[in-house]
């Protein structure tokens, strides 16, 4: 992928940490506006966007499990409150007068849409910011391989990953000072590293189909927009 290429269609993977802002539990209302205009900026110069959202501001089912529920119950009340962040991500959007679709993978007609791929892809060129909630619909799969499957399956030419610091690096640079940040990084160094930003399946998954992601700081201005007009921010991991 060329850096100074503008990108056409992209998924970007936003945290349910993310939507916490400066909240113990739930939504930042802050963050979702700040969001929301953040994807308006790059609709406004016409690329499609596509959004997965996790929901550990809520309930992780990894972590439930830890604490005695049931794996798969646990990793199903993830995906309902993954659904939750989606329909407050659709209202933050509509506010900024955006057209916004949610798709789920679990059936809950009464508020979005199930998850059809060609239907996805039309909302896309139509110019609708369309949510992929639910994860993949299966219990044992994060949101991050949620995230590469569906920008797998819509075609995008970049999947976005935004976090809390800017890019990749060799260890958490918010516990160690002196990690080494990745301008860029191999699918493979990233495998053999170990490296936590994303977890591996939606890495090889990534790798298997060319499919480059971009790692940077959700709180860094308008980084949105520079990555899809072609800047380097954060880490490109290819």
């Amino acid at each position: 992928m060329q850096v100074n290429k503008q990108i056409k269609r992209i998924l970007l993977k936003l945290s349910g940490e993310a939507l916490l802002g400066k909240k113990e539990f739930g939504v930042d209302p802050g963050v979702l506006i700040y969001m929301a205009k953040e994807i308006k900026s790059i609709l406004d110069l016409g690329t499609q966007v596509g959004i997965v959202i996790g929901g550990g501001n809520i309930f992780r089912g990894e972590g439930l499990a830890e604490s005695g529920i049931d794996r798969v119950t646990g990793d199903q009340m993830g995906m309902l409150a993954t659904i939750i962040n989606a329909l407050a991500i659709q209202d933050a959007l509509e506010r900024q007068g955006l057209v916004a679709r949610v798709m789920s993978a679990l059936k809950v007609n009464e508020v979005c849409e199930d998850y059809i791929r060609r239907r996805a892809i039309r909302h896309l060129e139509k110019g609708r910011v369309t949510i992929f909630s639910a994860g993949t619909g299966n219990p044992y799969f994060t949101t991050d391989s949620a995230a590469s499957l569906r920008a797998v399956e819509i075609e995008a030419d970049l999947l976005i990953k935004a976090t809390r610091v800017n890019g990749v690096y060799s260890e958490d640079p918010l516990k160690n000072q002196d990690a080494n940040h990745f301008e860029t990084i191999s699918f493979d160094k990233f495998i053999s590293k170990n490296l936590k930003v994303m977890d591996t399946t939606s890495i090889v998954m990534c790798k298997e189909n060319n499919l480059p992601i971009r790692v940077y700081d959700i709180n860094i201005k308008h980084a949105l927009l520079d990555i899809v007009q072609g800047k380097n921010v954060g880490t490109l991991i290819t």
